[in-house]
């Protein structure tokens, strides 16, 4: 047992990042943001606001040409996420480095989330979530 463990462990970190880490193509992470609509966006209530997070999609935004969003049925604008890494080993890492994962709202302002992805490929997702899907505490 022990030893399986090791040859396990050892097997892993051998693993060369690019075929550790896929999933920058629209035919990759399709049927994970299919599997996982409810996930897409978060609300959360936080100092007085209202935050609505993206992280879902960022961590699978290299398979995304495009994010929008709408909220309570009014124009709909773009979520200018990072870029994907692709010349390094995790290209959906979220660095946070110029760009929060969230945007800013007035306190109880949002009550409906529309989402509509465009994928690398061109092809396109929409989702709309009531406030209370979405919330978290």
């Amino acid at each position: 047992m022990y030893r399986t463990a090791i040859a396990t462990v050892l097997m892993m970190s051998l693993t060369p990042p690019a075929l550790a880490q896929n999933f920058t193509t629209a035919d990759e992470v399709r049927p994970i943001l299919d599997a996982t609509k409810g996930s897409w966006v978060a609300v959360r209530e936080y100092d007085g606001k209202d935050l609505l997070y993206f992280t879902h999609l960022l961590a699978w935004r290299c398979g995304l040409a495009q994010i929008h969003y709408s909220l309570n049925g009014e124009a709909e604008q773009q979520y200018d996420a990072e870029p994907c890494y692709e010349d390094e080993a995790q290209p959906n890492a979220i660095k946070v480095v110029d760009k929060l994962p969230y945007l800013e709202f007035g306190l109880n302002s949002i009550e409906m989330v529309t989402v509509r992805l465009v994928f690398d490929d061109g092809a396109e997702a929409t989702t709309s979530y009531e406030r209370a899907q979405i919330m978290t505490p």
